[in-house]
């Protein structure tokens, strides 16, 4: 087993009292499962695998926008001879998933690049169940999020915690292919994806079901857009939407899972025709993201950063299609930017609008490396420091706005003239990785500002970019 002394005193420093002890548990495990291992083995560098690696595991995660999950995941690698460890020749994920607040995540994936010779082949299907998905209204600040409103009562004795949600059933399709250009450096991309929008209230009265105190009020802020105009009546319930996709992939990281060096910049264009859709709203969409690399210390310590600019070209965009994250297959298109896959520690959709920039940048250090019960575990160590704003505003009908909000609702709702300036969130990390591929990550994160939410503890799988 190999760690690194020097690294003792970075971790004390980056790890907030909560994450640390998450870490320490966590540390502790594989500590003493090294610790056998290496009374088996003396051989200290990296295994390489070959053939099947499967393992179906508990789904238990954390993330503070959506509660406890509990499930279960299979994730199938296929790495044939292994001369290309840690790349795989096939790779399928599959997942059922329950939160406590009411999300449902039933997926399946398939990521190769065997399955047509010479093009990278990466296949979704995707139902999600959100029963109190985020909704803090558009454009960043100017949509004004009170956390007292949500955390107090009003006067009838109702509780307002799920005032700024409402619920989305969400089916959807992906197809992506990558081919080369100029070698792997240089690739083009195409897909085609489609997204089945349901859209509603939060089910209450459900939810108040046998409940004789601290009942849940019916008050919401999409009841409130819908009541005064802010969305269409055609826009309310949602739709479908087909969407096609083409670009440019400029690649040169070591390696995908957590790479050292090289950089990772895409090129993407949108177009979602009204002929391919269950509405009449048709739209052109550009996303450009960038990430590079920096080795620090070889095999041992990396800095990372993204930025990425996603934004209309033309056309209407409806407001339930705007909280998307597109990112390059493997990568999942994702929910909007705040939360666990953009901003940690910012809620989640908090930054909403037609155009939208964001970046993260990351330091990352290996902290142990060993081989337990024949498998490569690393555990590593990271802090981050995350932002985004509103580029492109969305416009919508404030006519029906009153003048005078009623007692019962917040103070204010939207503040026109708020000036949009980045929403900011930090934190540290802890990621335990298994043959490189399989990596769970423990991030918690702070908002800077108290408009954007308090903090965020993500459990999940893979780093962030």
């Amino acid at each position: 087993m190999e760690i690194i002394p020097k690294l003792s005193a970075l971790k004390r420093t980056l790890m907030t009292p909560r994450l640390s002890s998450i870490g320490f548990l966590l540390l502790l495990c594989i500590s003493l499962a090294a610790q056998d291992a290496d009374s088996i083995t003396s051989r200290k560098e990296e295994k390489i695998k070959t053939g099947f690696n499967l393992g179906p595991v508990p789904a238990l995660a954390y993330d503070q926008d959506v509660g406890f999950l509990y499930g279960v995941i299979l994730n199938l690698y296929w790495y044939g001879d292994g001369s290309r460890y840690p790349m795989y020749d096939h790779s399928v994920y599959l997942e059922w998933s329950r939160t406590i607040k009411g999300k449902g995540i039933n997926q399946i994936t398939y990521d190769t690049d065997k399955l047509i010779p010479g093009i990278r082949s990466f296949f979704e299907f995707t139902y999600r169940i959100d029963k109190a998905l985020d909704f803090y209204g558009f454009n960043g600040y100017q949509a004004v999020y009170d956390a007292d409103y949500e955390d107090s009562y009003t006067q009838n004795g109702f509780a307002n915690r799920l005032y700024y949600r409402h619920s989305r059933q969400l089916l959807r399709f992906n197809a992506d292919f990558q081919g080369e250009i100029i070698g792997k450096k240089l690739r083009w991309l195409a897909g085609v994806g489609y997204f089945g929008n349901k859209i509603d209230s939060v089910d209450i009265n459900r939810l108040n079901e046998g409940k004789d105190d601290e009942l849940l009020s019916h008050n919401s802020i999409y009841g409130n857009y819908l009541e005064w105009g802010m969305i269409p009546e055609d826009q309310a319930k949602g739709g479908g939407h087909t969407l096609l996709k083409a670009g440019l992939v400029y690649d040169t990281r070591d390696n995908e899972p957590n790479p050292f060096k090289g950089v990772w910049t895409e090129l993407q264009l949108h177009y979602v025709p009204s002929f391919l859709s269950t509405t009449d709203y048709s739209y052109t969409r550009l996303v450009l993201t960038h990430r590079q690399y920096f080795t620090l210390i070889p095999q041992w310590m990396n800095l990372a950063y993204r930025i990425s600019y996603q934004g209309k070209l033309s056309g209407e965009m409806p407001f339930y299609m705007l909280p998307y994250l597109f990112n390059t297959a493997p990568k999942e298109t994702t929910d909007g930017v705040g939360g666990s896959k953009s901003i940690r520690g910012v809620l989640r959709n908090r930054i909403v609008g037609d155009g939208f920039v964001f970046g993260n940048i990351e330091l990352r250090g290996k902290i142990i490396r060993t081989t337990v019960l024949n498998q490569n575990v690393y555990i590593a160590l990271s802090t981050f420091l995350d932002a985004g704003m509103v580029t492109q505003k969305h416009k919508f009908d404030t006519s029906g706005l009153p003048a005078n909000l009623p007692d019962y609702l917040p103070e204010e709702i939207i503040d026109l003239d708020a000036k949009e300036v980045p929403h900011i969130g930090y934190g540290a990390g802890v990621h335990i990785a298994l043959n490189q591929n399989f990596i769970v990550a423990v991030d918690y994160g702070r908002a800077a500002r108290k408009e954007d939410g308090r903090s965020g503890l993500y459990i999940n799988l893979n780093f962030l970019f």
